[in-house]
């Protein structure tokens, strides 16, 4: 293979790639915001548009003895958790949806929502056209002392 042949393909090879465009930042972003505000307000439509109906959404606790274990959330469990009023008691002066894009890659995503009691991690796959969340894996704000 010539240097001159394999120049060119480099050339062309990026622009043959799909690129990450202000519709997926937008569309991803969304997403974290239908899932966080869809929670806050016990929308349980807007949770189940932002979720893959198989999501699996998971935190690791560690208890006293220094021993994990994983728990876990279906999508039907969050979406019925939200539709049976989710965060709603949550102070809306005390509520939190930060959201940070941390990668988009074709047609996979990753990001991040600091909320008021803890921080998602959150898969996203463009799924029939939309962005929705595959995987959540949370954890709690470190408690404060009385």
């Amino acid at each position: 293979m010539s240097i001159r042949f394999l120049a060119a393909v480099l050339l062309v090879l990026p622009a043959a790639l799909p690129a990450q465009t202000a519709a997926d930042s937008a569309g991803i972003r969304q997403t974290a915001l239908d899932y966080i505000d869809g929670w806050y307000t016990g929308d349980g439509a807007r949770m189940e548009r932002a979720v893959h109906p198989e999501l699996a959404k998971r935190i690791v606790r560690t208890n006293d003895q220094g021993r994990s274990a994983l728990g876990q959330q279906s999508a039907m469990t969050l979406v019925m958790g939200t539709r049976a009023g989710g965060g709603k008691d949550t102070p809306v002066a005390q509520r939190k949806e930060d959201v940070t894009i941390l990668d988009i890659y074709q047609n996979a995503a990753s990001a991040k929502v600091y909320a008021s009691g803890w921080v998602d991690y959150l898969h996203l796959a463009k799924w029939n056209g939309r962005w929705v969340i595959v995987n959540v894996l949370w954890e709690l704000h470190p408690q404060k002392a009385p």
